[in-house]
């Protein structure tokens, strides 16, 4: 499956049409969730996805302004509710088999700020323009042709109050032929965003760090207004712009520097890293997020077959107090930036150091080629992080 996102600018009836199914979205999600609470207290069986669209039906015939919302977009909200209670029961299942992690029961909806047409109910009307049953033709900038068969659409509201429409397309996947470029090896870092065997190091953006000054002006000023005021829903605007700004301008780093390394490499190889682990270390989980490794490993995984690269993922552990000469492993504290190995006297950058092991194990043993936003699956789910990657992440908080 291929996504695609697009800006769109509904009129003012239009977005009066939106937001009012929206609302209704919401009122049936949080019927449906107290008619399930209910089946399960008098039969102690689950209402299902079914069971859950039957209902619907019945809250149209009672009460008829729920007609005004679009049946495939009605049915979202019963599979966005099964869904919850699927993931509540595997997050249960998890924590019975000794996983620390919040179980997290579902909760009613205060509000909905998408909806989503499964199978039908949108349309291309032409290039410029995009049909949304019962809602109208709706202005779209379709800045680049979407590939394959469009299976589902949503239209979404952010909080900066901009419209954007996301459309999945089915493709049929192409066999994978190497591009024959050379090969690289990646160590990701906060200090230094990724250093690369070759040598090079590119610089950390730091985006969110940067704006965080004027992030805290406007959140002190959405504060200081009064609540349900039109200043306060000014103030809260202007704050969701800026994080939106911050968001886009990391998303436009990350795509330029992905696609350029995967159309100058054949072979990535990069860390497998617990990122969830990783970001439940509150003095770490800021900077971390601004890095957004995960991103990053997201992007050059999906784009890395349509370029004709191959992404790698290795275990990270001793990447970096392993010698990429000779093997031998030392300790490698904070202090020291520069690796110098004492059985073979090797002398160089500690991250270089990491970024050539990771490299060699990418190398080693590599077969067959990954799908598209695929990872390799011979490598363990969670693999011990290294010890020196925690070194890393301490180091760069001060």
């Amino acid at each position: 499956m291929l996504s695609f996102k697009y800006r769109v600018y509904p009129s003012s009836k239009q977005t009066l049409r939106l937001n009012r199914q929206m609302f209704l979205a919401k009122e049936i999600y949080n019927l449906i969730f107290d008619k399930a609470k209910e089946h399960y207290k008098q039969t102690g069986k689950m209402f299902t996805q079914f069971d859950m669209n039957k209902y619907i039906s019945q809250l149209k015939k009672e009460k008829p302004e729920f007609k005004e919302l679009h049946s495939q977009a009605a049915q979202n909200t019963s599979k966005r509710l099964a869904d919850a209670y699927s993931a509540f029961f595997r997050r249960l299942q998890e924590r019975k088999k000794g996983s620390k992690i919040k179980v997290g029961f579902p909760r009613r909806k205060k509000y909905v700020s998408s909806l989503t047409y499964p199978q039908s109910g949108f349309k291309f009307k032409n290039e410029r323009r995009l049909t949304l049953s019962k809602i109208g033709c709706i202005p779209i900038v379709l800045h680049r042709v979407p590939k394959g068969e469009i299976k589902t659409c949503f239209i979404k509201k952010y909080a900066s109050g901009k419209w954007y429409v996301g459309l999945s397309a089915e493709f049929e996947p192409k066999e994978f032929k190497s591009n024959e470029q050379g090969r690289i090896g990646i160590d990701v870092g906060l200090s230094s965003f990724a250093t690369l065997s070759t040598g090079l190091k590119i610089e950390a953006p730091k985006f969110l760090r940067k704006s965080e000054k004027k992030l805290k002006l406007l959140q002190r000023r959405v504060s200081r207004k009064h609540k349900g005021s039109r200043n306060k829903k000014r103030s809260r605007l202007r704050f969701a712009r800026q994080a939106e700004k911050i968001a886009n301008q990391r998303l436009d780093f990350l795509h330029k520097l992905t696609t350029q390394q995967v159309k100058t490499y054949g072979l990535i190889g990069v860390e497998s890293l617990n990122m969830q682990g990783m970001m439940k270390n509150h003095h770490l989980a800021k900077s971390i997020s601004d890095a957004s490794w995960s991103m990053y490993m997201r992007m050059l995984a999906y784009k890395a077959e349509s370029a004709g690269c191959k992404l790698s993922m290795v275990a990270s552990k001793n990447t970096t107090r392993q010698c990429n000469r000779c093997g031998g492993l030392q300790d490698m504290p904070l202090s020291k930036r520069i690796y110098e190995c004492q059985s073979c006297g090797l002398v160089e950058d500690r991250d270089v150091n990491a970024a050539k092991n990771i490299l060699e194990r990418a190398t080693v043993g590599l077969t067959g080629s990954n799908a598209c936003g695929n990872l390799s699956s011979t490598l363990p789910l969670r693999i011990e992080q290294d010890i020196s990657m925690k070194q890393e992440l301490k180091e760069a908080r001060t």
